[in-house]
Parts: structure tokens; sequence; C-alpha cells
């Protein structure tokens, strides 16, 4: 390795750092809270059967789903100004994140749910909590708790999918290194600083999955 290119890896790092915990961090953070809180109230509503409510849930399910995430992007941020709504790069890219994983999640949500004996329920209805209450107070807390490894998965993914947002302008990582690489000619360098970087990021997000689930594991024993 030349002199060059280790001074353009060391000079680089730092600006590419910087913009994720700037950009990429909190992008990834605020669309996974909101998507799973979508992901809860979807799932919930499709396991109660309430007609109209199930069918509009699966319906966002299946069109989320089923289409890449970029068009969605896309769509949100390109497309909805055609019929009058407008929104910035990071909110166009939050609200397409959020949408995407909320589906996601939601049937990672509806399958745990579904996985608690339903013993519990009745044995709510028994001591008169309804059907929300006992959703909140006695399913949910073990459905989510159950449900960690995959939706870390989701988060993981999440992290990785926000470099997407480069394509609306958003100056996240991914970003920041394209206009790095168009400077200094040096792409191949540069983007496997880039992949190091997120992989960092990725790792940090398993060991807290590993010490969440031996944390559980723990008070089950």
């Amino acid at each position: 390795m030349d002199s060059r290119v280790f001074d353009i890896i060391v000079s680089s790092f730092g600006k590419i750092i910087i913009p994720g915990f700037l950009y990429t961090i909190p992008l990834t953070l605020i669309s996974f809270a909101i998507g799973l809180l979508i992901a809860i109230a979807t799932a919930t509503v499709q396991v109660a059967n309430i007609p109209v409510f199930k069918t509009i849930s699966r319906f966002y399910i299946w069109v989320f789903r089923g289409t890449p995430l970029l068009v969605q992007i896309f769509i949100i941020f390109y497309g909805l100004p055609n019929v009058g709504i407008l929104l910035d790069p990071i909110p166009a890219a939050i609200t397409a994140f959020s949408l995407n994983v909320g589906a996601y999640a939601s049937e990672t949500i509806r399958g745990s749910i579904l996985a608690i004996d339903s013993g519990q329920k009745e044995a709510g209805f028994m001591v008169g909590m309804n059907y929300f209450q006992i959703m909140i107070h006695v399913i949910l807390p073990q459905a989510l708790r159950n449900a960690i490894p995959a939706l870390f998965n989701t988060f993981i993914s999440l992290l990785k999918d926000t470099s997407l947002a480069a394509n609306i302008t958003v100056s996240e990582m991914f970003m920041v290194t394209q206009r790095i690489v168009a400077t200094t000619y040096e792409p191949l360098i540069l983007y496997l600083e880039v992949a190091f970087i997120y992989l960092l990021f990725c790792t940090v997000l398993s060991s807290l999955q590993r010490f969440l689930e031996r944390h559980y594991e723990m008070k089950l024993t």
C-alpha cells in the first residue's frame, strides 16, 4: 500500500464515520422505533380479527413486503410531490424505512403473539381484563421478549438499508463515501472502508442482541 492510499484511508475515516453518528444511527433508531409501533398495532389488529382493520393491515403488509425498499423511497420522495405531498429527504427516508420495518416486524410479532398459550388470555378475561389490557400487560411483553432475535435481525438490516437514503441526497455514510471517491478515484479502498464501518456498527448491535438474550434467559431460570 503506497503512502497516498494510506493517507486517503486515514483522512477519510473520520469524514465517513461522523455522518454515521449524525445520520445513519439516528435514521436507524427513529425509523425502527416508529416501525415497531406500527408493527405492534398491525399485529394486534390482525390477532383481534377485526375484519376491516385486518384487511387494511394485510394489504399494507402485502404491499411493503412485496416491493423493493428503494422503490418505496423513490415513490415517497419523488412521487408524492405529484399529488401535493412534499417531504424533505430525511423525513422521506424515515417514512419509507418505518413503513417497511413495520410490515416485516408485524409478521414477527404476530407469530410471537400466536405462540403464547391461549390460556393466559382466558385467565385475563376471567379476572375482568378487556382484550387490549390483556394484550398490553400480559401477551405483548412475552411476545416482544420472544421476538428479540428476529427483531434484532430487522434492526441490523435497517442499519445497512439506510445507505439507500443516499439516493435521495441524505448525507449519510455511503453518500459521503461516494463524494470522497469522486475526488480521490479510489473506489475499492474507500468502499471497503465504509463496509468495514457498517460492519463495526452491526457487530455492536449483534453484541447487544446476545446480551439481551442472555439477560432474559437468566430471568427465566
